[in-house]
């Protein structure tokens, strides 16, 4: 693929990511659906291009996420996770060849990097920690737990995205962006 082709790709891969972002400020409901769609848009760049071209938009997007969204959560979970998920998942599945450790890494890198993400929206951007603890411990271990259910249909989505465009779509794409 030539160069400016590649650029080309970048470039609507990181607007069609940032528009859907900007879209969960409209629908407020989708706020985590969104940056879950947008982040799998990546696992085409990393298809075609490579990991780094991946990481690039992955930056791209988050900085103008941050900068223009008026939901502070939404981007911190596109940042978080969503974003640069989709780019580390070959990886993890190349490296470790156990089925069952491998999900138990993918497991903790999730937990530790939604931690890591609601720690920040509180301390950083101010959310008041009642919002998150107003059905106490029970309630964030619930959250925390579909979370996890979520990740795994995640994880599994991407799985079979992946293998829809490398049996469907890989042809039709590569004609258009030689």
């Amino acid at each position: 693929m030539r160069k400016s082709a590649k650029t080309a790709l970048g470039g609507i891969i990181t607007a069609l990511s940032v528009t859907l972002m900007l879209v969960s400020s409209v629908i407020p409901f989708l706020e985590y659906a969104l940056p879950a769609i947008a982040g799998a848009l990546l696992v085409l760049m990393v298809i075609e291009l490579n990991k780094k071209w991946a990481f690039c938009a992955y930056a791209a997007v988050s900085i103008l996420s941050i900068l223009m969204l008026s939901n502070k959560e939404t981007a911190m979970m596109y940042i978080a996770f969503f974003g640069y998920y989709p780019i580390l998942k070959p990886l993890f599945e190349s490296k470790i060849k156990n089925n069952v450790l491998c999900w138990i890494v993918k497991a903790l890198e999730f937990n530790a990097a939604v931690i890591a993400a609601y720690f920040i929206i509180v301390k950083v951007f101010g959310m008041p920690i009642e919002e998150l603890t107003e059905n106490g411990i029970w309630g964030l271990l619930g959250l925390l737990a579909l979370g996890n259910v979520m990740f795994v249909l995640y994880d599994i989505c991407i799985t079979r995205l992946v293998t829809v465009y490398l049996n469907n779509w890989q042809k039709r794409f590569r004609k258009i962006f030689k």
